[in-house]
């Protein structure tokens, strides 16, 4: 049986680790929903706030719709630290709504990957900021 393979896979370095932020970085930038939904497994587990998210269907739903709403999204992520199989990521996204208000958001993820470096678990918390277009630091 051909099993998905998401690499780099855990257990985790240092060089890999990076690597496995930078790729969910870039994704998650192309706001392409069913890319960024191959990178979980199809039972994931996310909560998003105050929202609970599971496998790859509500994924992309979730997703689809938030890029919806979330113009001009633009994020940056960074490796907080990592052991094994887990990692703690901080980061950082800005975005348009449709009232042409712009946004930064701030959160920080955990993340747990199965064998096969697929995110088997996902839980973000994030506080957003309103701010001016001028204020904004990702472009």
């Amino acid at each position: 049986m051909n099993q998905e393979k998401k690499y780099p896979l855990p257990p985790f370095t240092l060089e890999s680790a990076l690597e496995k932020v930078q790729k969910a970085e870039d994704a998650w930038n192309s706001k392409d929903p069913i890319q960024v939904s191959k990178a979980y497994t199809v039972d994931s587990e996310w909560r998003n706030r105050t929202q609970f998210i599971n496998g790859r269907e509500e994924i992309i739903a979730f997703l689809t719709k938030k890029w919806e709403n979330e113009r001009q999204y633009k994020l940056k992520k960074e490796l907080w630290g990592f052991r094994e199989n887990r990692m703690a990521v901080r980061f950082e996204y800005e975005f348009q709504d449709k009232n042409d208000q712009w946004y930064r958001a701030y959160g920080n993820e955990l993340w747990e990957f199965n064998e096969n470096g697929l995110m088997q678990k996902r839980y973000a918390s994030i506080n957003d900021l309103k701010i001016e277009e001028s204020d904004r630091k990702l472009k």
